[in-house]
């Protein structure tokens, strides 16, 4: 029986709704599920009975509220017991976790990787059966390992394994995971708790003052009414505290230790306290706490807190430097540095250093969250004011890295007001420019790096970044940006001028370069018109991404790959594309990236005639925005918007959509120009063609490609009625959706011009392209104009690949190529099992029944 079974009276919803996360888990499929309420409301309770649960493998973590600075302090205590399967993920999975274990060392990774690690590790623990992951206190988890937890927690499908988290009201935010909120006991079942023999006024007193609160109704009938008025946490305290101060003097000394080390090992508390375990039995008797093996537990985190706040501030202070004196080795260097700044009462230098090195040491780990926390604590102990400086700068670094760009500009504007010299104050404005980039204010983010580039002796750097918020801020600030660019002596900035001003050579070919360094390149070749030579670049560094580890890059690089797939008529990839591009950027948090990928994938939607996902994807895209900015995809989201009104007949809306992108400042943005072929389209129909098409000319002018030339062919035969520039841009070598666009509006005017049979052939053809791109607006309106013309058409035989979701068709297609399961799960970030859950799940949607079947199941229906 669970030693908490009393405390459960009342808790069969709650307990129904666990048991079937791990019902789920048994029957091989996974979950999480976050268990939220006040101290003491019964949480720890539904952890315990958790526990005796018939399941495989039980796998337990806390939160420490003096380890919470500790970087993945909670992921070694859940993980340490099945390290031993470490050797089974993927290179760059299994090098990340290594290194944030300490088990060797490795370059810095990317934060996201170690979340792909630690979910390949529970999926490999799961393999002899299901897994349970018990995280009680997670409201005091370090950032890193809440940050790796919580990204394993929201992509578990099919691994067998179940999260159950324990969280307090206000802490540990998990977004995308289901919550049970614990409230108070009904009053029958409170009544039950409480002792018979009670006498009636104080039983009455505590049933009011508890509200139902399991652990309150216990504790408060220990205590009379010095509490009176309090919150119930604090009156719970006080309770404990009342216990606590009636143990002997050695027993509180141990306690005082014990409350302030967050490991609880004997062997590190009972010397640094000088006390035996003798000490601890009045303790135990007591029931506030007990003693498992070598490691003491608390019976409950207000009893430590009761402890620790109840010592006299110079007690607590002796406690730290205690701790500190014994915690020698060198796996305990981090503790011990942070005892010693907990004991510092001032600057101290020695005590700064200390935590320098943990900061270091964090960072190797790839802990940014922790090295940034060290930093900034080292920073307040520093006696200059350029250390303070110096370090404050470097905590706004790491947090950046570790994905909270407001508080690193907090930090390095704090840096800046030490030391206002030029050198450093250029260090502070790249740092804190791209955090404000990151949060989506380019009018801050670009006056901060354009000053810290004036600072600069090098500049070059810094206005390459500056480039980016002079991207979505347009004119002026971009074309003033572009005059600074061009007097540098450097490839990439000449390159970025040409891009928007020329035709510039394209620069992919730098073998040696890191992907992070050729992004730009990418996204300008689009703008220069080189979608080809872009396309073969960012899937050659995609596949550099996957292969290295670099997870973060993923959502800017899917979007470009995305992108040229989807402008090359490959819908179908585009889609697979941008889905775990846009995954990825909503785990990393990104909002750039949300939005741009978000915005893309509505434009797909939109073409699909999939009307409510386009309306929720540029919903999203619109709202991933910071205050009075415009979101990163706002004209891919118009652009989706207007094509939606234009398939569903309703050209006049589109009109005002793509007009509002024709001027500054989203003009020159690839989506923008992109769309006026649509925009003049939607103005004919519409009956108001006077549509200027000097911007498109000068760009068709200026990429000269051939599939651009034969769209202003198009948009000049519908506003001028011209039969010959229809067949001079279908002469034209041109993209199979373009194409087929430009047949069906061919196919109209031939038919109103009266020549049916020579508007069918155009218009089958049309039909055959606009089905086979599942493009089901303009396939609907071709059959239309199709049986205008004498010559109904069938509706077609659904795709299977219709049917399946873009990550299924991602991964039967690795699989129809011959990769493993575990190759696939590599490539993606993924783990082995939620491959093969994935494939399972597509085998019926294609008609197959075997790995064997795909490879000519996808032959059939890609031919």
């Amino acid at each position: 029986m669970c030693r908490f079974e009393p405390v459960l009276h009342g808790r069969n919803r709650e307990q129904d709704q666990v048991e079937r996360l791990i019902a789920a888990a048994r029957d091989g499929a996974g979950g999480a599920l976050v268990l939220r309420g006040g101290p003491g409301i019964g949480k720890t309770a539904l952890l315990e009975w958790a526990a005796e649960l018939p399941v495989g493998r039980v796998l337990r973590g806390s939160g420490v509220e003096f380890e919470a600075e500790l970087p993945f302090a909670g992921l070694s205590q859940l993980l340490r017991p099945v390290l031993d399967r470490l050797d089974r993920l993927p290179g760059a999975q299994r090098a990340a976790l290594a290194a944030a274990f300490g088990l060797a060392q490795g370059e810095s990774a990317d934060r996201l990787l170690v979340g792909f690690g630690v979910l390949s590790l529970l999926a490999e623990a799961a393999d002899d059966g299901p897994l349970l992951c018990l995280i009680d206190d997670a409201h005091w988890l370090d950032a890193v390992s809440a940050d790796a937890l919580l990204f394993a927690a929201r992509r578990l499908s099919g691994e067998g394994v179940a999260l159950l988290f324990a969280t307090r009201d206000g802490g540990f935010a998990a977004p995308g995971l289901p919550e049970l909120r614990l409230s108070g006991l009904g009053p029958v079942d409170a009544a039950r708790l409480l002792d018979p023999e009670l006498d009636p006024v104080v039983r009455y007193r505590v049933l009011a003052e508890a509200e139902g609160n399991p652990l309150a109704l216990l504790e408060l009938p220990k205590v009379g009414d010095q509490a009176a008025g309090r919150p119930l946490p604090e009156r719970l305290q006080a309770a404990f505290s009342g216990q606590v101060a009636g143990l002997p003097a050695t027993t509180r000394a141990v306690l005082l230790v014990a409350a302030a080390e967050d490991t609880g090992d004997l062997a590190v508390v009972l010397p640094a306290s000088r006390g035996t375990a003798d000490d601890l039995r009045p303790a135990e008797a007591a029931g506030l706490l007990e003693v498992v093996g070598t490691r003491l537990q608390f019976k409950h985190p207000l009893v430590r807190t009761a402890v620790y706040h109840g010592a006299a501030y110079s007690d607590r202070l002796a406690a730290h430097r205690a701790l500190a004196a014994v915690l020698t080795t060198s796996d305990s260097a981090d503790r011990r540095a942070w005892h010693l700044a907990a004991a510092a009462t001032g600057p101290d230098d020695e005590v700064a250093a200390a935590l320098e090195d943990t900061a270091r040491q964090a960072r190797d780990r790839n802990g940014y969250g922790a090295a940034a926390a060290a930093y900034e604590r080292a920073a307040q102990l520093s006696q200059t004011p350029a250390d303070q400086a110096r370090r404050l700068l470097l905590a706004a670094e790491n947090g950046m890295q570790a994905g909270t760009p407001a508080n690193a500009v907090t930090l390095a504007e704090r840096a800046a007001a030490l030391v206002p010299e030029p050198d450093f104050l250029a260090q502070v404005g790249w740092v804190e420019g791209r955090a404000w980039f990151w949060q989506g204010n380019y009018q801050t983010a670009y006056d901060l790096l354009t000053a810290a580039a004036g600072f600069s002796d090098d500049p070059g750097p810094i206005l390459l970044q500056a480039v980016h918020p002079a991207w979505y801020l347009g004119e002026p600030v971009l074309s003033e940006c572009l005059d600074q660019l061009a007097k540098l002596d450097d490839p990439l900035a000449r390159f970025q001028v040409a891009s928007v001003r020329g035709r510039p050579a394209f620069v992919g070919g730098m073998p040696d370069a890191a992907p992070r360094d050729l992004v730009q390149i990418c996204g300008l070749g689009f703008v220069s018109g080189q979608d080809a030579e872009a396309y073969e670049l960012t899937s050659a560094l995609v596949g550099r991404c996957r292969a290295e580890g670099l997870v973060g890059l993923l959502p800017t690089l899917l979007f470009f790959q995305a992108e040229a797939e989807f402008f090359h008529g490959r819908h179908r990839d585009a889609d697979i594309s941008a889905a775990e591009g846009l995954d990825v950027a909503r785990d990393g948090g990104q909002p750039l990236w949300i939005s741009q990928l978000s915005a893309l994938r509505a434009v797909l939607a939109a073409v699909a005639g999939a009307s409510e996902d386009c309306r929720s994807l540029a919903a999203e895209a619109l709202a991933a925005a910071a205050p009075s900015c415009e979101p990163a995809g706002h004209t891919w989201a118009q652009w989706a918007l207007a094509l939606l009104d234009l398939g569903e007949g309703r050209p006049e809306a589109a009109v005002p959509r793509l007009l509002s992108l024709q001027d500054d400042p989203y003009a020159h943005q690839v989506a923008a120009y992109r769309c006026v072929p649509d925009l003049v389209e939607a103005a004919v129909r519409a009956g108001s063609p006077a549509v200027s098409l000097d911007r498109f000319t000068e760009f068709v002018e200026r990429v000269q490609q051939p599939w651009a030339t034969a769209l202003l062919l198009r948009c000049q035969a519908l506003l001028g009625g011209d039969e010959q520039l229809f067949q001079h841009s279908l002469a034209l070598p041109a993209r199979p959706f373009e194409q087929a666009r430009t047949e069906l509006l061919y196919g109209e005017w031939l038919r109103r011009a009266r020549r049916k049979a020579e508007a069918r052939t155009v218009l089958q053809r049309a039909l055959e392209v606009f089905d086979r791109l599942d493009a089901h607006p303009w396939a609907a309106r071709t059959r239309t104009e199709l049986a205008a013309t004498g010559l109904p058409t069938s509706e077609p035989v659904a795709s299977a690949v219709a049917s399946l979701t873009p990550q299924e068709l991602q991964i039967a297609r690795l699989a129809a190529q011959g990769l493993s399961n575990k190759d696939i799960a590599a490539q993606l970030f993924l783990s082995p099992k939620t491959v093969a859950y994935h494939l399972y799940k597509a085998y019926p949607k294609l008609g197959v029944t075997a790995r064997s079947d795909l490879p000519p199941t996808f032959r059939a229906i890609m031919n």
